[in-house]
């Protein structure tokens, strides 16, 4: 060993000699002090009037030293107390706060009124309430407590301010969780106490003693009484007593035993729903808020139960259970609001408010799960949601002052009358709405009202992210859907569409989309009226994710299927609707049926805004509910890819369901509708999405003044004709199709085929008229005749003879083309008599010229026939009909001719 390093072990040795010999010192006290105690105990015991030893405490160091009383630091069997002792606790060993736990027993039971005879005097308990509050002011005077929290107080309040004797217990009741068991059942035991009379907490009654005695002094102590006195007279309290009064129900949040007079009145219901819930961790308080609308709960316990959950919503720290999972994610989210709190008082909702409106980005899930809990309670009952219940004051009082609290009746209230509310509950009340958007739990009407649909449609559904409501809404239309349920879902829809903030999934899916596209259709200081909802829908084409395209097809699907869904259009429609169509019951499509039914006697606007929904529609056939459900056979049938799906969007579905209506198999229903629809598209060229989008740019250069007058006499569509062959390439494709079903299902009178009206009356009569044209034969009728007469040379009014021409796909009307070479003809109608499988010649090899082809009579028609038909599938029967043959069409497309 150096020499050096004596000193230093001659240091640590004294040291630890010091702390062997104070320890040993500390025992010697200690156990000085629990013989005298014992001796004290034995002579009152014996019937001695005074204490062999006048006995001091301090078993806590961190604690003053305090004269027990009677020498045992227990109520005096010679003092007031002394017959109530002989009566009540005869058996009883006074000391160590034995009699006076024994004579406050009989105190609660009188209180009960469990008691019949013989009760307490008013002295008694007027030396029984001083004693506690002796032991209040000093730990040392409360020997069990002293006893069990010893080395507890050591370890977590050394910094003890000797000068305030309530410091010591007050640090016990901070540190509570990390108290050993014997200390926290002590100390919970003094929480009891101080939550039954308030003079028995001592920082409370230094605090608030002025305050009781001004504004409660008719109100006898005892059972939490006062307390509830001073808290309703918030407002006249000095600082003081309401930072104590706060701080003693913050402490008391934990357990309903501590909230005394709820626990008192909800014992029949305590016991009835939860007597196999353990006390503490708020659980009983819980049990009883789940329990609260059963038939059997107790009103006066409901009534007093929520009015907790009222105060407790107005400061987190009230609530123990989101107070203390929730304590990471509010110092990571909520610190700049929790340091702008009042640190003393409650009645600051900003922390809930904050960890509500960042619940997404909550990492903890018992946290997430309480928040949700808070949310779930505000959404049910407007006392549980402090800012909407303090902005909305005035408004509840004069409008909906007839409605009783809970199940959402106020809220619901509020809602009806929104147009009425003042700005600020308005817009809360808007706020909240938002935020219920997310969850069913969150809408208690409907919750309430499906709880049979939701197990029925949407029992794998996990609640969140508005699953379950959307899986409400895809089964609208089910038999098993009740009224009540319907009304319930169809009435969100409606006010979820009326701002794109309320609809949950589209808000979500489409924020980036609506800022780059529609950033200035809206601010977000008031109510959008679909005018974002409108703009996304018009932008379809532009929007930058799958999500977001997702979400805003399902809007228009809702569109379509209720116009109470498009917020502007019923607006504009709404004296129209009440007009023509108050006995069509909404959704399915029905209503916007009938007003397509009334077109001509709409008012401009709602026209404007139904025109405008018709365009979205032929996007996509599943936007047309009517055409789609009767359809369906044929789309899975006919429209199928290579791979096996059916490829919505962009018109594809429906230009398949043209180009196979005179398939054998196709269903006169599907049929009938599809005619109907390809009418109103050829008087409309906006209507027919692929030749709108096809021929944007030809018709603003060449059918601007057509374009600018009404649009239901097919204007642009014969100016598009006129000028076919200045148009684009993509817009004479779709032109030229446009021009052939016309053809294909020609009418008298129609606006876009008028022009052969008179060639049809003069020459085509005879193959209206055929037997073998009717039903399904009669499709094309007309334009195979008025084909064969082009085709034939003989005569036809200019302007149908360019319509026919039009009609003809691009291939034959490169035929005659006086820029195409014989040689290429010749070798295009080998190709075409190839692919049609048509045996008779069409080429002649020892001509010379154009007169190499034998274009006339029934093979002409035949060369003609076969491309057009083709070109929309399921004609060429019409072609084997022509020739005498009877075999079943095989399938050839314009691309492959």
């Amino acid at each position: 060993m150096k020499l050096r390093d004596q000193p230093r072990l001659w240091s640590q040795w004294y040291k630890t000699l010091c702390l062997c010999l104070l320890a040993t010192a500390a025992l010697a006290q200690d156990a000085a002090f629990q013989s005298n105690l014992k001796k004290n105990e034995d002579a009152l015991a014996a019937g001695q009037q005074a204490p062999v030893v006048p006995l001091q405490s301090q078993i806590i160091k961190e604690a003053p030293v305090v004269v027990l009383t009677s020498g045992v630091g227990d109520v005096s069997i010679f003092g007031d107390c002394r017959q109530e002792v002989q009566t009540f606790c005869s058996t009883t060993p006074p000391g160590q706060s034995r009699l006076s736990k024994c004579l406050s027993d009989q105190e609660a039971q009188e209180e009960k009124g469990n008691v019949a005879g013989k009760k307490l005097s008013e002295n008694c308990k007027r030396e029984l309430q001083n004693f506690k509050m002796e032991q209040a002011e000093n730990v040392n005077a409360n020997i069990p407590l002293a006893m069990a929290c010893k080395t507890d107080a050591a370890k977590f309040c050394k910094d003890a301010d000797l000068q305030d004797p309530g410091f010591v217990l007050a640090c016990l009741r901070d540190n509570n969780e990390e108290l050993v068991e014997t200390c926290q059942n002590e100390v919970f035991a003094t929480q009891m106490q101080g939550a039954k009379d308030y003079l028995s907490d001592a920082d409370l009654k230094n605090a608030c003693e002025a305050d009781a005695l001004q504004l409660c002094a008719d109100v006898k102590e005892g059972e939490g009484r006062v307390q509830a006195c001073l808290r309703g007279k918030r407002g006249k309290l000095s600082k003081e007593c309401k930072e104590e009064l706060f701080r003693q129900e913050v402490e008391n949040a934990d357990d309903i035993r501590l909230s005394t007079h709820l626990f008192n009145l909800c014992t029949n219901d305590r016991l009835g729903f939860c007597s196999d819930v353990k006390p503490g961790k708020a659980r009983i308080k819980d049990c009883l808020e789940d329990h609260r609308e059963d038939p059997t709960f107790n009103a006066e316990c409901k009534a007093e139960l929520e009015k907790m959950m009222e105060h407790r919503a107005t400061d987190f720290r009230l609530d123990s259970n989101l107070r203390d999972l929730c304590s990471n994610d509010i110092d990571e989210m909520c610190g700049y609001e929790r340091d702008e709190m009042d640190e003393t008082e409650g009645w600051d909702a900003r922390i809930i408010a904050c960890l509500q409106d960042f619940r997404a980005e909550i990492q903890d899930p018992p946290c997430k799960n309480q928040v949700h809990k808070t949310i779930e309670r505000a959404a049910q009952d407007i006392r549980m949601d402090e800012p909407l219940a303090d902005a909305c004051f005035e408004d509840r009082q004069q409008l909906c002052e007839d409605e009783p609290p809970g199940s959402a009746r106020v809220i619901r209230c509020l809602q009806n009358k929104r147009e009425v509310l003042t700005e600020d509950c308005r817009g809360m009340l808007f706020d909240e709405e938002v935020k219920f958007g997310e969850d069913i739990d969150f809408k208690y009407p409907m919750k309430a009202a499906c709880s049979a649909e939701i197990d029925k449609f949407c029992a794998s559904e996990t609640h969140g992210q508005a699953r379950v409501i959307r899986c409400l809404q895809e089964h609208l239309e089910e038999n098993e859907m009740s009224k009540e349920c319907r009304d319930e879902v169809e009435k969100d829809e409606i006010r979820s569409n009326q701002d794109y903030r309320l609809n949950f999934r589209l808000d979500k899916a489409c924020q980036p989309d609506i800022k780059r596209l529609c950033g200035n259709k809206c601010s977000l200081d008031r109510s959008c009226g679909g005018q974002v909802l409108r703009c996304l829908t018009e932008n379809q084409d532009k929007l930058s994710t799958q999500a977001c395209k997702n979400e805003v097809f399902y809007f228009i699907k809702m569109e379509v299927n209720d116009y109470r869904n498009d917020a502007p259009l019923a607006e504009a429609c709404r004296t129209d609707v009440d007009k023509h169509c108050k006995a069509v019951k909404p959704g399915g499509g029905r209503v916007h049926k009938c007003l397509q039914e009334h077109v001509e006697e709409l008012t401009d606007h709602c026209r404007r805004e139904e025109l405008q929904l018709q365009i979205l529609q032929g996007r996509d056939i599943r936007l047309r509910p009517t055409l789609h459900k009767t359809c369906s056979l044929e789309i899975s049938t006919y429209c199928k890819s290579d791979t096996g799906e059916i490829e919505y969007g962009k018109g594809k579905v429906f230009q398949c369901l043209q180009e196979n209506i005179a398939q054998a198999a196709f269903g006169s229903a599907c049929r009938t509708e599809v005619e109907s629809r390809t009418s109103r598209m050829q008087e409309d060229y906006r209507l027919d999405y692929c030749l709108s989008s096809s021929c944007t740019h030809d018709v603003d250069r060449l059918c601007a003044e057509e374009k600018g007058k009404a649009h239901s006499n097919a204007a642009v569509l014969k100016c598009l004709v006129s000028s076919f062959n200045n148009v684009s390439d993509p817009c004479q494709k779709e032109g030229s199709r446009a021009v052939r079903m016309a053809l294909w299902e020609y009418r008298p009178d129609a606006a876009i085929t008028g022009v052969c009206d008179a060639d049809v009356k003069s020459s085509c009569q005879a193959a209206v008229e055929n037997p073998k044209n009717r039903g399904v034969w009669s499709i094309g009728a007309v334009g195979r005749c008025l084909s064969r007469q082009l085709a034939e040379g003989r005569p036809l009014q200019p302007d149908c003879r360019r319509f026919v021409a039009v009609a003809a796909p691009k291939d034959v009307r490169e035929l005659f083309s006086s820029s195409m070479q014989p040689s290429a003809v010749a070798e295009r109608f080998v190709q075409i008599q190839q692919k049609a499988g048509i045996k008779a010649g069409l080429v002649n090899p020892a001509a010379q010229g154009l007169g190499i082809i034998t274009l006339t009579g029934w093979v002409a028609l035949a060369a003609i026939m076969s491309l057009i038909a083709v070109a929309i599938g399921g004609a060429a029967w019409g072609i084997r009909s022509v020739l005498g043959g009877g075999s079943e069409y095989q399938g050839v497309k314009e691309a492959d001719v």
